[in-house]
């Protein structure tokens, strides 16, 4: 179990927690009520068991909590289907996971993304994309079809620059010193985020290194409308659609965007990594 899903389920554990406590049971009483082992009330409590609808519906019955069943079951449902192992998704190579994110692309109106790290996929030029490509392929002892993968992402790109999309992209500044490819070519890379940033339909934001706690976060995370929240991780991704923690992502991604800095400030910290990389092509 990755550590997303254990936090997911372990927050699903406490929700019932509340619940049994709201209704003054104790787990020993909670699990005379419904015919569960005691062991097992502790055991979902704290993310180590998932519950089958009917014992959802026993649960939250016996704590007369019976409005929350239909709410508990999406919830449950959510926890052990939202992950994607990225083993079972990529095993027939990154292009077909490629092709199968085209289709959010295309109906998203509005995307914000925030990325504590590298450049998104979206803002990415064909050698930045490769070497990510080629470094997940390589982690994850993939097929070696890194370069399709790489020109699917590539003409996912037009969205910048067709239909009715609208994007928001705020980049921790340590994205821009994160040495991808080569030096060159992390000058080529920051040139595409200077050229980006004229686009009509995209607001690119940098966080600055100095911002306080607020300003970060621990992961990094894509916001599609406000239907979808994807975060991905070394070993599974996640797809979140609860309207509550949606709401959570939607409201840091605000505080980070109160915290960025636009326009000339923004290409000011753009500039001044490029010029580190100058230096160490320069002497390389």
């Amino acid at each position: 179990m990755s550590g997303s899903e254990r936090r997911a389920r372990e927050a699903f554990g406490n929700r019932l927690r509340e619940i049994r406590l709201d209704a003054g049971l104790t787990g020993r009483q909670l699990a005379e009520v419904t015919g569960f082992h005691f062991t097992k009330v502790s055991r979902v409590e704290h993310g180590g068991q998932s519950l089958s609808d009917a014992d959802i519906r026993g649960w939250a019955s016996a704590c007369g909590a019976v409005a929350q069943i239909p709410d508990l079951i999406n919830e449950m449902r959510t926890v052990d289907t939202a992950y994607r192992e990225w083993r079972r998704h990529t095993r027939a190579g990154l292009r077909r996971l490629q092709d199968s994110a085209a289709s959010l692309y295309e109906r998203t109106r509005l995307l914000r993304a925030h990325e504590h790290w590298v450049v998104p996929g979206l803002l990415q030029t064909a050698a930045y994309s490769r070497a990510i490509m080629t470094d997940w392929a390589r982690t994850h002892d993939l097929p070696d079809d890194a370069e399709q993968a790489n020109q699917v992402r590539m003409d996912r790109q037009r969205v910048l620059h067709e239909g009715d999309h609208r994007f928001v992209f705020l980049l921790a500044e340590q994205a821009l010193y994160s040495l991808v490819p080569s030096a060159a070519e992390m000058i080529e890379q920051l040139d595409q985020l200077i050229t980006v940033m004229d686009l009509p339909r995209v607001s690119l934001g940098i966080i600055p290194a100095t911002a306080g706690l607020g300003a970060h976060t621990q992961t990094a995370f894509w916001i599609f409308d406000d239907v979808l929240v994807r975060v991905e991780t070394l070993t599974a991704g996640l797809d979140i659609t609860r309207a509550e923690e949606i709401e959570l992502y939607v409201a840091a991604f605000e505080r980070m965007r109160a915290a960025a800095v636009f326009g000339r400030n923004a290409r000011a910290l753009i500039a001044k990594a490029r010029y580190e990389f100058v230096q160490q092509s320069a002497t390389s």
